[in-house]
């Protein structure tokens, strides 16, 4: 059964881009592109349409990862359908898809906060790099993130 992830943050330019690419790289590498499917969004409208920040492509492209086809957009209704599982990079966007989920009568269940996969991490948020310029201090949460995602993803399919 095909699983499905959409990364969330506020303007859908550096945290929920960088999360979709490295998650979609690791999905690659592991031969599973047909079993999850992965894909990224903001709360907020600023930026639609726009590529990752220059800083967010920039720590993709030092690992050798390709951000190909991301364009920022925003969350809709739909995505509570669409997909398994709805990741807030922090506690704000955490509660504004809260909010969203529950105006078109969606499961909230399927929203987790990024940083939950990370367990006792003193952390709670994923830190916005917009206005820290740390890059390389989110893509290593990313980095970490996704492998324990991915490792539950595969544990859960038929494979």
């Amino acid at each position: 059964m095909r699983k499905s992830v959409l990364f969330v943050c506020l303007g859908n330019i550096c945290r929920s881009p960088m999360a979709e690419a490295v998650f979609r790289d690791k999905i690659k590498k592991a031969g599973a592109e047909s079993e999850i499917r992965v894909d990224s969004a903001g709360t907020g409208d600023w930026h639609l349409g726009a590529l990752p920040h220059v800083g967010t492509r920039n720590v993709l492209d030092s690992h050798d990862i390709s951000y190909q086809g991301i364009r920022a957009r925003q969350v809709v209704s739909e995505d509570f359908q669409t997909f398994d599982w709805v990741i807030a990079m922090d506690r704000s966007n955490e509660r504004d898809l809260i909010w969203l989920a529950r105006q078109c009568g969606a499961d909230e269940k399927k929203i987790i906060r990024f940083m939950e996969l990370l367990g006792n991490h003193p952390t709670a948020d994923v830190p916005d790099p917009y206005y820290t310029g740390r890059f390389g201090d989110v893509f290593q949460l990313v980095d970490r993130g996704t492998d324990i995602l991915l490792r539950r993803l595969l544990e859960k399919s038929d494979r």
